[in-house]
């Protein structure tokens, strides 16, 4: 007696069955569709007659071509679309702002205690950086044999963060910071910061500041800080300058191809310079002047060029072309006016002499004194009053030039001489698309006689270099989340801003 198959056997063997007919049922389905599509046999029978070629019957077109009504003529109503029904959300592009001439009487964009309504621009870490890690450390600086410069050391980076309120809620400008300065006046930190749509931001870093509650489990509203703010500009603000021979000056200038000059007392901008036809677009990516000719204002394009006004006359610009390619930064030096320092995409590092200019016209230029090539572009070239020249370039270095003997080298106009760093120190440049490229900017006058500059860390730190290319400070803080990319020092006081991507502010005093 066979045994009794359980369910789940006499289940599986049904199956079996049922596929196995499907199988065969399927096989003869499609022999017989074989059979039916198979082409007729050829016939065994010859013929003497040649058949005729079959003329290839003509194709029909199933859907109609699409047409440009455009190009028919066709007008916006005969198509029977209206602008009110393009969904909004399709209007993503905002117009390029245009360029505003004359002179502006300012209104504050800002009130006490009020946030920017932007959102934050994003972070970036670009390849290599690593948010956190010090490149100086104390090691170095108790290694420091040299007593001047452990003093030296040891009192730079004892300069601390702003304790007043943290740098995320300091917000000098809406939108990403691209230049920014320290008023000149020594008893008050005041900032000014320019940013990506022409708005320039001040902070005054002597304002009277919250007091936190000593129990960090209290929930307490925290006032936020007084920030004033002025429309100066409709692009991107590039360089701010402020005279110490003309506190109440803030010169200004623009990727909108104008030069400004905001008076501190009246609150009006006045126009100093812009192209002579309105649709000219120079794009101006740095202004300098010297305290030895006070009232001549040099400034360099995004198109490679170098231009010259005395802001007391109505004569127009000497424009010269000294690259086809962009020159991101450039400085004059602050004793000889003369000499100028220019930074290009071109990867070179050039000393110009201003006292002779050869050829006419379009085709005029400045001597050119020497010049030094990098692997990559150059980003600025900042002179210092001891006559030394740093350079930060996309080869990740920072170059220190020495010519403190320019007074005794080019005395003659047009003598040509070699010239090649006197240091380069490895430093992290790659700034990607977030972060505002990275700049070395002297201190104008130290009141301690050492001259020294500062450039932001993609670590998010703010370093310090001598002359010498030695490192005196990292000056660092809590509550720093992004790069403060856009540093530089109080002229006199060691005193240190740096601006990020989101319009905050870092103060180290």
């Amino acid at each position: 007696m066979a045994p009794e198959l359980s369910a789940f056997e006499a289940r599986r063997r049904a199956n079996v069955a049922n596929n196995a007919k499907l199988l065969k049922e399927t096989a003869e389905l499609g022999a017989k569709m074989r059979r039916a599509t198979a082409p007729p046999p050829k016939s065994t029978t010859t013929t003497s007659k040649k058949r005729k070629a079959a003329e290839p019957a003509p194709r029909t077109r199933i859907m109609p071509t699409r047409q440009s009504a455009r190009l028919a003529g066709a007008d916006a109503e005969s198509t029977g679309i209206k602008p009110e029904d393009i969904p909004k959300s399709l209007d993503i592009y905002e117009p390029k702002r245009t360029r505003t001439s004359g002179d502006l009487v300012l209104s504050k964009l800002q009130v006490e205690g009020q946030r920017w309504s932007n959102t934050d621009a994003l972070a970036s870490f670009s390849q290599g950086a690593q948010p956190g890690l010090r490149t100086f450390t104390d090691d170095d600086i108790k290694d420091t044999k040299d007593e001047q410069l452990l003093s030296l050391r040891k009192g730079l980076n004892e300069l601390k963060l702003y304790e007043g309120w943290v740098p995320n809620d300091i917000k000098i400008t809406p939108e990403r910071v691209y230049a920014l300065t320290f008023h000149p006046m020594k008893d008050k930190p005041m900032v000014l910061a320019g940013d990506k749509k022409g708005t320039l931001g001040f902070f005054d870093g002597s304002q009277e500041t919250p007091k936190y509650p000593e129990d960090d489990e209290e929930e307490v509203d925290i006032p936020l800080p007084k920030i004033g703010a002025f429309e100066v500009h409709n692009r991107t603000i590039s360089s701010i300058k402020i005279p110490m021979f003309d506190p109440n000056s803030v010169i200004t200038s623009s990727y909108d191809s104008s030069i400004r000059c905001l008076d501190l007392q009246t609150q009006v901008s006045s126009q100093l310079w812009q192209p002579d036809d309105d649709a000219d677009e120079l794009g101006i990516s740095c202004i300098d002047m010297s305290p030895e000719a006070k009232d001549i204002i040099l400034f360099s394009t995004l198109e490679g060029s170098l231009g010259r006004f005395d802001r007391r006359s109505k004569a127009k610009a000497e424009i010269w072309t000294l690259t086809e390619q962009k020159i991101g930064g450039f400085s004059v030096h602050p004793l000889l006016p003369h000499l100028v320092a220019t930074a290009s995409l071109d990867r070179t590092l050039k000393i110009w002499d201003l006292r002779m200019i050869t050829g006419k016209g379009d085709l005029a230029y400045p001597s050119l004194l020497g010049e030094h090539a990098s692997r990559l572009s150059v980003s600025h070239a900042s002179w210092s009053r001891t006559g030394h020249v740093a350079t930060s370039s996309y080869d990740d270095t920072v170059k220190i030039y020495n010519f403190s003997d320019a007074a005794a080298k080019w005395t003659k106009p047009g003598a040509e001489i070699e010239i090649a760093p006197e240091h380069a120190i490895s430093h992290n440049n790659q700034t990607g698309r977030w972060v505002t490229i990275l700049k070395p900017q002297w201190q104008a006058n130290p009141d301690d006689g050492v001259a020294k500059f500062a450039i932001a860390n993609m670590n998010r730190f703010v370093d310090v270099f001598g002359a010498d290319g030695r490192q005196l400070a990292q000056l660092d803080g809590e509550g720093i989340t992004a790069v403060p990319a856009v540093a530089e020092f109080h002229p006199t006081r060691n005193w240190v801003a740096g601006g990020n991507g989101s319009g905050k502010l870092c103060l180290w005093m």
